[in-house]
């Protein structure tokens, strides 16, 4: 696989699936279906993987997102959503005052790559405990942390409690985001095992997106339901393999209030 990070392969390669066209399949009023195959021997991985992915917008201000996937050979799949909030509504202000909650009571440590260490440790008495939800800028920055360190800021994996025994329940709130300044309020449900939370630590102004505004660094925090990273390599984490003849189901949805 290609090593595109401290020795890794992150995000499927250079080239992975963040950087496809999809074609669309199907459309309507408050839908849309994209599909993909990966052609065996992409970045590396083995067989033709025929993905879709579906995006629902629901009466009840509710993004829900539908991946699947099919194999013809063993290979390894853990799909997710990237997107990028700022509950602000201003991308060029740092979303360290969003408040946020994490339904998890362990998390996967990290070493100085950004790789998790095979380790999955109970978050109390640490700033990686969002079980009680607290603004982000509490913790952020607690450096005597050796995972806020390493990652300079918040870029882990958290353990669900909404996932047990194989299974997740996507009826339970995952983690959510709330803005004080705005009212608006995101909570995530997911099937997934795990929450990649990210910060946007590595944002520095570069970056220009919509109505020339700029990104500075924490301009916004990702949450990215997913099994665990490098858990191909890790046989205590759940499995990213599938086989033919198996179907890869990952279901998500981001839902918005104000309050």
């Amino acid at each position: 696989l290609p090593q595109n990070n401290f020795g890794h392969c992150l995000h499927g390669g250079p080239e992975g699936f963040h950087n496809q066209y999809f074609d669309v399949v199907e459309v309507t009023d408050n839908s849309i279906k994209l599909a993909y195959t990966a052609a065996d021997g992409e970045m590396g991985f083995p067989g033709n993987l025929q993905t879709t992915v579906t995006y629902t917008v629901k009466d009840d201000n509710t993004l829900d997102m539908l991946f699947e996937a099919e194999t013809d050979q063993e290979t390894i799949v853990n799909l997710t959503n990237h997107s990028y909030f700022n509950l602000s509504g201003d991308p060029s202000v740092p979303c360290t005052d969003h408040v946020l909650f994490i339904n998890a009571d362990y998390y996967t440590p990290i070493d100085s790559t950004f790789m998790t260490t095979g380790e999955i440790k109970k978050v109390y008495g640490t700033p990686m405990n969002f079980t009680k939800r607290h603004p982000l800028y509490q913790t952020i920055g607690d450096t005597s942390w050796q995972d806020i360190r390493y990652a300079n800021g918040y870029d882990h994996n958290w353990c669900l409690n909404t996932y047990k025994d194989g299974k997740g329940d996507d009826t339970k709130v995952a983690a959510s985001v709330y803005s004080e300044a705005t009212g608006i309020y995101m909570e995530l449900f997911t099937d997934q095992p795990g929450l990649q939370v990210y910060t946007g630590n590595f944002l520095d102004g570069t970056v220009t997106g919509k109505n020339g505004k700029t990104y500075p660094q924490r301009a916004s925090i990702c949450l990215e339901p997913q099994t665990y990273p490098d858990a191909p390599n890790k046989k205590e984490f759940p499995s990213p393999y599938l086989k033919p003849g198996e179907k890869y189901h990952h279901h998500s949805a981001f839902r918005f209030s104000v309050r």
